[in-house]
Order: C-alpha cells, then sequence, then structure tokens
C-alpha cells in the first residue's frame, strides 16, 4: 500500500506540473502581442528641372531646358547630337577619377558587351575600382 501512496504522489506531482506548464504557455502567449509591421514612407522628392548650357561639339549649341529625367545622353540628342568632330568618350572624362584611358575603357566595355544593366557594372571595366564607383556613383545613372 505504500507503494501505491507513492505512485499516487507522482501523478499528482506530474500533473501538477503539467498544469504549470500549461498555464505559463497560456500566460506567455496572452502577453505576446506580434509587432506591426513598420512602414517607412519617404517624401516625394521634388522634381530637378532647370536651364543647361549646352555647347562645344554639338550640332545646335545653345541653353536647354532640363528635367531630373534627362540623361546626358537625351540632352545632346536634344542639341542635334555630336559633330562628326566630337568625340562622346570626353563626356566621361568630367566624372572624378575618369580620364581619357578610363573613358576609352568604359566605351569599349559597352561597344563590346552592350549598355550597362546596371551601375555596379562599372566595376567590370579595367580601372574602375570599387573606391572610385563609390565616387562617382551619384554621378551617373543606367537607364534601359
Amino acid at each position: 500500500m505504500a507503494e501505491t501512496g507513492r505512485n499516487r504522489y507522482w501523478v499528482i506531482a506530474i500533473v501538477s506540473l503539467i498544469a504549470v506548464i500549461i498555464v505559463t504557455v497560456f500566460v506567455i502567449r496572452s502577453r505576446y502581442r506580434p509587432s506591426l509591421p513598420i512602414e517607412i514612407i519617404l517624401p516625394p522628392q521634388p522634381e530637378i528641372q532647370g536651364n543647361i548650357d549646352i555647347s562645344g561639339a554639338v550640332t545646335n549649341p545653345g541653353i536647354y531646358r532640363f528635367f531630373g529625367g534627362d540623361t546626358i545622353g537625351s540632352l545632346i540628342q536634344s542639341a542635334g547630337g555630336i559633330t562628326a568632330n566630337g568625340k562622346p568618350d570626353r563626356l566621361l572624362e568630367a566624372l572624378p577619377g575618369i580620364g581619357p584611358t578610363k573613358a576609352k575603357a568604359i566605351i569599349e566595355y559597352r561597344q563590346k558587351n552592350g549598355f550597362f544593366r546596371n551601375v555596379d557594372e562599372l566595376t567590370k571595366v579595367n580601372g574602375i575600382s570599387a573606391a572610385l564607383l563609390e565616387q562617382i556613383k551619384p554621378l551617373v545613372t543606367v537607364t534601359e
């Protein structure tokens, strides 16, 4: 009979322990509140626009209106394009760290591989390091 008393004691202890675990889990789950997703709303960027003086080896030099989405190429086209004496790689030399050799390498890479798919692809051009890319990245864009 003493053995039955011990068994009953262990059964009560185990059932009590299970009850405590269940109550604890219930309390923890009832207090848990999943956080709401964070929504970040950036204010719209003001439309960049202005006038630019396009001169040099273009067909129709002058002052042209530009907007934020315009590229150097589209602005040159609005000035009638580059003349026969013009050198399109010289435009690239306006970028910091890009001289005649790197400008020529960029043009050759683009002619061989097609248009750049993203700005980071410039590091595939011989002479364009990751550090140089970080320096010119705010100044260049890639469009379709």
